[in-house]
């Protein structure tokens, strides 16, 4: 099972506002769903509690401090750790092929190091908000795959959507998803 990251940034690393995405990209939301489905999805408890449900047709972890907190259709642990043995489980059991952190910025930071793969959509603008992801090496990364769409219609800015491979990955090859 790979690890990887998927996020939307924009140009000055926001990545959220008041705890929601502050764009609507309608392509990304549909990356998103396809590439996750089938897939573990490690997640934080306000990112959790943003979505407010359990996305469906995929196993949904919520890592908390919270020794007593509950989240309805999702497993809850307690570390990264525990998070990513909950995934490896799923991933013998069901055959799924990667675990993706999808949020927030504490969870990104933490695991980034970990990553073997980024589905990083690169929003082309600078876009008010109180989320950043951290800075990190991007010279660490390579691109594998880019897609570019454009402002209209459902898409509120022109945006990238990359998949990035660490390139100390000892697992590196040319199977990755299409975008």
């Amino acid at each position: 099972m790979k690890l990887a990251l998927i996020c939307a940034m924009a140009e000055n690393r926001v990545i959220g506002r008041k705890n929601s995405l502050p764009w609507h990209l309608s392509e990304d939301l549909k990356y998103f769903k396809r590439v996750t489905m089938g897939n573990s999805i490690i997640m934080g408890r306000k990112t959790w509690e943003s979505i407010g449900k359990a996305l469906s047709g995929r196993t949904n972890i919520v890592i908390t401090k919270d020794p007593g907190y509950q989240a309805e259709e999702a497993r809850v642990v307690h570390s990264i750790e525990e998070a990513i043995k909950v995934a490896e489980s799923v991933s013998l059991i069901d055959g799924s092929e990667e675990a993706f952190i999808i949020g927030g910025a504490e969870l990104y930071q933490a695991v980034l190091p970990l990553a073997e793969r980024f589905h990083l959509t690169r929003v082309h603008a600078n876009v008010a908000g109180d989320t950043y992801l951290v800075d990190f090496d991007e010279s660490q990364w390579q691109e594998i795959v880019r897609e570019e769409f454009y402002k209209g219609g459902t898409n509120t800015y022109d945006f990238s959507i990359c998949l990035l491979q660490d390139r100390k990955s000892t697992r590196l090859n040319s199977s990755h998803s299409e975008i």
